[in-house]
């Protein structure tokens, strides 16, 4: 009986160590993020510093003449596909370019696009193996440099949204793009790479480091310049890994110290975006309410995955679910991991979500579905604002009150914009899905042919199209099939809301104001904020309750 009582209360221990951590991480995030909102507030509205005025003169352009709607998104287009064609290029040589120590070929120009692709949108979606497949070249010269450019294009188009909404021009793209890496990413991920660095991450050109083992055999370690690309892959919510395993690799992830470290640095600029809104719009009231409504469906999410790691398999031994992951993270800090790159558009993986139990597998789909807790590099928050403006109208239609945010009115054109920004995004993931599942060829790639099959064909096709990157793995993604459809949903998932986006801040920046009266519907208002969070999760929800009660929710039913 003694010996039972000891195990029941380090059980206990063992538990509430894990929620402290997770409550403690959580906290740094919402110390920091008010700061960092206000200081990237004054980044993106100050004069331009020497060294940017330098490399302006060098390009030619005249940054300081506003875009429209249209100019500013043919610039987004422009500059992507001009980095896309030079990367896709050097990808696929990357045989024939220096610092290949192992000697790796080229992959396949299926591999190539899919690959390309998948870092030019922030996504950073994987078919290959990097430490086999990727040349310290490409991964620095090519994959490294995409990280800075695509995360700062997503902070960039999210700025402009920010201030259309705000009735202010949408400002100028290359200007924005050059502040978003010097001012913002820059300062943020060097003193983070060093921090890796310091901890055990390393960063060097050498080939791989050979050693023997017990057995007398020789072993190849890989290794490379991996702090700093670690550290932009986790502020830019890029996701993509160094090596195969990713963050659970101990040359990306050594230790409990960098493990929080890199959660923090994924939630660094998405949160602190909502204030950096309430600073441009000048209403730090709403930003406060809108970073509570956000930051508790994304506890929420947390408490639903630790809750299910924690009480683990029951068809097992009693205990938590510890298969997949890191000893040296368990089964709190994997959680909130799963949760955090999801919820934050990151893709970065400590642990294979394959293994997650049901609960989590359902937390880690509704942050792919819903796409604003916290959401991708600029453009999440963006999405926030879209189900602001529908909850307006709907709630204008309720009471009788002329549809207003910020002053200005919400008409049908911003209606269809809003309208099809949320309905990319299940196209692209449903269709697709429903392809796959369909079609018996295809199925030789996925592990479970059972509920926990369709997860991790949903899971993948949400990942691309949201700009995510994670993979739920257990699903052979390496072919043609997988390359190009995962491709057309992380384009589409990228580009189309983006237009849509600019167009709708666009449009706002263009309405007169209209001043505020007795029948003016406010919106930083407690209630107000309570029935967006009812539109947000109605309408996630419902748009993908099907093949949610398909997969982990029916894997749930039959584990129980």
């Amino acid at each position: 009986m003694g010996v039972w009582s000891f195990v029941r209360s380090s059980d206990r221990v063992f538990m509430l160590s894990g929620w402290l951590q997770i409550v403690l991480t959580l906290l740094i995030v919402g110390a920091i993020a008010p700061f960092l909102g206000r200081y990237m507030a004054r980044a993106f509205q100050g004069p331009d510093w020497l060294p940017e005025r330098w490399l302006y003169r060098q390009i030619r352009h005249r940054t300081d003449e506003p875009m429209t709607g249209g100019q500013y998104l043919r610039a987004v287009l422009a500059s992507n596909l001009a980095i896309a064609l030079v990367g896709f290029g050097g990808f696929w040589l990357q045989d024939r370019l220096p610092l290949n120590p192992t000697g790796l070929g080229a992959p396949s120009w299926d591999l190539a696009v899919h690959t390309i692709a998948s870092f030019l949108t922030n996504t950073d979606q994987q078919h290959y193996s990097g430490e086999t497949a990727i040349t310290y070249g490409s991964q620095v010269g090519i994959l490294g440099y995409l990280m800075f450019f695509s995360a700062a294009t997503g902070l960039a188009v999210g700025i402009a949204f920010i201030r259309g909404l705000s009735g202010q021009p949408l400002g100028n793209f290359y200007r924005d793009l050059t502040r978003s890496i010097t001012r913002v990413l820059l300062p943020l991920s060097i003193p983070i790479a060093l921090l890796l660095l310091l901890n055990g991450v390393p960063e060097t050109l050498a080939g791989p480091a050979m050693a023997s083992t017990l057995e007398g055999a020789t072993q190849a370690i890989a290794r490379g310049p991996v702090a700093h690309f670690e550290a932009i892959k986790q502020l830019g919510e890029n996701g993509g890994g160094f090596f195969a395993i990713n963050s659970a690799h101990p040359f990306e992830n050594p230790n409990n110290f960098t493990n929080s470290l890199e959660i923090v640095a994924m939630l660094l600029i998405p949160t602190s975006l909502i204030f950096t809104y309430g600073e441009i719009s000048q209403n730090r009231r709403q930003a406060w309410w809108l970073f509570g409504l956000v930051g508790s469906i994304f506890v929420g999410l947390i408490a639903l995955s630790a809750i299910a790691e924690w009480q683990g398999n029951p068809t097992l031994a009693p205990g938590p679910n510890l298969e997949g992951k890191e000893q040296r993270f368990g089964w709190a800090q994997t959680a909130l991991w799963a949760v955090t790159t999801t919820a934050t558009m990151c893709g970065a993986v400590n642990g294979m979500h394959d293994s997650l139990m049901p609960g989590s597998g359902l937390a880690t789909l509704l942050g792919l579905f819903l796409q604003m807790v916290w959401g991708g590099q600029g453009t999440g928050t963006a999405y926030l604002y879209v189900f602001l403006i529908l909850t307006v109208f709907l709630t204008g239609l309720m009471v009788g009150r002329t549809p207003e945010f910020l002053g200005r009115k919400i008409e049908k054109r911003e209606i269809i914009l809003a309208s099809a920004i949320l309905l990319v995004h299940p196209v692209f993931v449903l269709i697709p899905g429903a392809i796959a599942l369909a079609v018996p060829e295809q199925l030789a790639g996925i592990s479970n042919p059972g509920f926990h099959g369709v997860s991790q064909v949903i899971y993948e096709y949400a990942s691309a199209a949201a700009n995510n990157g994670s993979g739920f793995e257990g699903l052979g993604d390496g072919t043609l099939w997988w390359n190009l459809s995962a491709t057309v949903s992380i384009l589409a998932g990228r580009y189309l809301p983006i237009a849509a986006l600019l167009l709708l801040a666009d449009g706002m920046a263009q309405k007169q104001p209209a001043p505020a009266t007795l029948g003016t519907l406010r919106t930083d208002t407690f209630l107000f904020t309570a029935v967006t969070g009812v539109t947000i999760l109605i309408l996630g929800l419902l748009t993908f309750f099907p093949v949610l009660a398909l997969g982990p929710i029916a894997e749930g039913f039959a584990l129980r």
